[in-house]
């Protein structure tokens, strides 16, 4: 397959995509402890859950909007200065808060200020290390289902990790410190990008048929791009609208239902780390299955049965008061489905985008997909109040396996196993020189 990315040559070395995937791990158990340290922070000094759920969301809200609006940048400025340059704002600001704390200067509005903008960073810096996995998977020689499938695995190790870490901060030494490390993180994540990728990796990429006097498109018109091949893609299009209403309902069952269930139940707190527990660990063994097989197996199969393993079941045995046991041997099942998803996406993704508009159209299409996000526990928690537990469970759950299931039956979903070439479709391109780069079944 071929692709408009900056030529490589000369001898494959693990060390690119070595680099990605640790700058990858830095960065997401640094956010993972944050996630513990911050609202702790907030809820032991204000007594408020109404402030504490603020924080979350002016973390959230300019992630989502600033990686969306970020893709033209990544893609004309190239994802390694976007990243180390980013990771390093995200320190400042996490570092500023216990500082500021510590001077007796930080005001809740400062604070809002601060976790906004760790946001409006942390979206662009995750995306840019997106964008740089397809170029080391090709300097690795590695298959991209393969590829992904290790950055899901490095990914729900440092968020199983993470949480745990920060837990054990916050309780032993306070959540300020939990804070600093965060920052440290960021740091060390920018110092593996800035020095130990090779040189040359992460350049922008250049559209091939533009002539040398051609003129740089500006802002507007990249994103206008993005836009346009993101809507003109069928099937791109259809797994974006389907993974937006799970994540909707994901955030709905983890931000609510599940503590509501922990509660009513008599299970307690400890029932909602263990069932995240079954399932982060299935999911890190579904991940590195995939990584080592995705490549050879029909992607559409896989895709939606890992969907319909990851989904319903967790509504379902959640609604039908099941002994706890039962429900982690759901959760460990739904985690190992859930573990074969993002490999098959990303390869799917990674291959039907020239990689001159890789930035723009993912950022496009990882925010559309998380936008319903923010709005799961508040629709959650209306539905729960006014109907109860139990028959919210159940609509969800039925919900979740009426999308994941009847849009694999759309025909788009048939061009998932046929690989686009230079973003037009296999049919169209049977004839063209494929120029010696494998082709991932």
């Amino acid at each position: 397959m071929t692709q408009d990315g900056p030529a490589i040559s000369g001898k494959r070395s693990l060390r690119p995509l070595a680099g990605v995937l640790a700058a990858v791990a830095a960065s997401v158990t640094g956010t993972r402890i944050s996630l513990i340290a911050l609202p702790w922070f907030v809820l032991v000094s204000t007594g408020s859950a109404t402030r504490t759920g603020l924080v979350a969301f002016c973390e959230m809200a300019p992630y989502v909007l600033v990686k969306a609006l970020s893709g033209p940048l990544v893609d004309r400025t190239g994802p390694r200065t976007v990243s180390w340059t980013t990771d390093l704002a995200s320190a400042a600001a996490a570092a500023s808060i216990p500082l500021l704390h510590t001077l007796d200067l930080l005001s809740f509005p400062v604070l809002l200020g601060l976790v906004a903008l760790i946001g409006a960073a942390r979206g662009p810096g995750d995306l840019a290390k997106e964008v740089m996995v397809p170029e080391a998977a090709e300097r690795a020689g590695t298959p991209l289902e393969r590829a992904m499938g290790l950055s899901g695995v490095i990914e729900r190790l440092a968020s199983t990790i993470g949480p745990a870490a920060g837990g054990a901060l916050v309780a032993l030494l306070g959540p300020m410190t939990g804070l600093v490390v965060n920052a440290g993180c960021f740091v060390l994540g920018s110092v593996i990008v800035a020095v130990a990728l090779p040189r040359g990796m992460g350049r922008p990429a250049v559209d091939p048929a533009a002539s040398a006097d051609d003129q740089e498109p500006g802002y507007w018109r990249r994103f206008g791009e993005g836009f346009t091949f993101l809507r003109g893609d069928p099937l791109l299009l259809a797994v974006i609208v389907m993974v937006g209403i799970t994540n909707l309902l994901d955030a709905a069952l983890t931000s609510l239902m599940i503590p509501v269930w922990a509660e009513e139940s008599g299970h307690g707190p400890a029932a909602i780390g263990l069932a995240s527990t079954a399932l982060g660990a299935a999911a890190v063994g579904g991940s590195l299955i995939a990584a080592m097989a995705a490549h050879r197996l029909p992607r559409r199969a896989v895709f939606l049965v890992g969907f319909l393993l990851a989904g319903a079941p967790r509504f379902l045995v959640l609604a039908l008061d099941a002994p706890l046991a039962a429900v982690l041997a759901v959760f460990a099942v739904s985690g190992f489905g859930a573990g074969f998803i993002n490999p098959v996406l990303g390869a799917v993704l990674v291959e039907r985008v020239p990689r001159r508009m890789l930035g723009r159209v993912n950022a496009l299409g990882d925010s559309l997909a998380w936008s319903g996000i923010p709005l799961g526990g508040l629709l959650a928690g209306a539905a729960v109040t006014a109907a109860g537990l139990t028959p919210v469970l159940l609509v969800c759950g039925a919900a979740y396996f009426l999308t994941t299931t009847l849009a694999g039956l759309r025909p788009e979903w048939r061009a998932m196993d046929r690989p686009r070439e230079d973003g037009v479709p296999q049919e169209e391109a049977e004839a063209a020189p494929r120029d010696g780069a494998k082709t991932v079944p």
